[in-house]
């Protein structure tokens, strides 16, 4: 199975406030990616790959109802709370967080955790009260796995390795794993891959063979879990990406890098004919 991953950030920020968001009103921007990109993925064998695009909360509600019959486009949410409402107990008084129950009620099946975005605004509200150790990072992460999986969500849980780690990358990438996902049912998880080291303007991309290495690592370690490349799926590197046996997929942001950056769909579209070669 092949899994080709959207992760729609900062997309609910108009240009005139210093966001990338071009192409339609925040009000319709959710239902216009949808509507413009489920009949093209349609021609896709649905059990040889699926099309996740996780959206900014403001979008969920227009991209969950702009999904026709035999939509091939699951929706999803860009992480969770680590706690959630229950009958008789809490009702939902988690003010600022994004409890499971409230996203599944909005129509999202998905959620993405453990960005490299994610995984700093943890470390520095930890490092506030001077906890340094980021084995506590790892185990929040697992409570929203476990949390997600649990109530019927399927996770894209992204791993990755800073400049500083370069040298230790196989002990930092195994504790990201064996604690995120311990008590994980991970036949609901994909892997993603973030080489964090080498994303951003001037940085060299991750090769080839680092990736494979990497791939083969985590499959060894998880016991064969489906792994994604989520340092940028590209029409650059798409094709480079595919011909890597390891490697099931990628994580899609931007799609345009110069000019008018930002998302656009049809270039979103071609990334993936790319990358699946038809």
């Amino acid at each position: 199975m092949k899994h080709i991953f959207l992760n729609l950030k900062r997309f609910d920020v108009p240009v005139s406030y210093g966001g990338v968001n071009r192409i339609a009103p925040l009000n319709e921007w959710g239902g216009y990616i949808v509507k413009n990109t489920q009949e093209a993925l349609k021609k896709y064998d649905p059990s040889e790959v699926e099309f996740v695009q996780y959206f900014p909360e403001a979008h969920i509600l227009g991209a969950a109802a702009a999904r026709s019959e035999g939509s091939p486009v699951q929706i999803g949410c860009q992480s969770v709370y680590r706690m959630n409402t229950a009958i008789g107990g809490n009702f939902g008084a988690f003010t600022t967080n994004r409890p499971v129950s409230a996203m599944l009620s909005c129509g999202v099946n998905a959620t993405i955790i453990g960005h490299c975005e994610e995984r700093n605004d943890k470390m520095g509200i930890l490092a506030e009260a001077g906890v340094t150790d980021t084995k506590a990072v790892n185990r929040l992460l697992n409570q929203e796995i476990r949390l997600a999986v649990e109530n019927g969500m399927t996770v894209l849980y992204c791993i990755g390795e800073k400049d500083t780690e370069l040298d230790r990358w196989d002990e930092v990438l195994r504790e990201q794993l064996e604690i995120g996902l311990d008590g994980v049912d991970k036949s609901k998880v994909v892997i993603g891959y973030e080489p964090i080291w080498s994303i951003g303007p001037g940085k060299t991309p991750a090769g080839k063979d680092y990736i494979t290495k990497i791939a083969r690592f985590v499959k060894e370690v998880t016991g064969g879990i489906d792994v994604v490349y989520g340092g940028g799926l590209k029409v650059d590197n798409a094709e480079m990406l595919a011909s890597i046996p390891e490697i099931d997929g990628g994580l899609i942001a931007l799609t345009r890098f110069q000019g008018e950056i930002g998302f656009y769909p049809e270039e979103y579209l071609e990334i993936i004919r790319t990358y699946l070669g038809k």
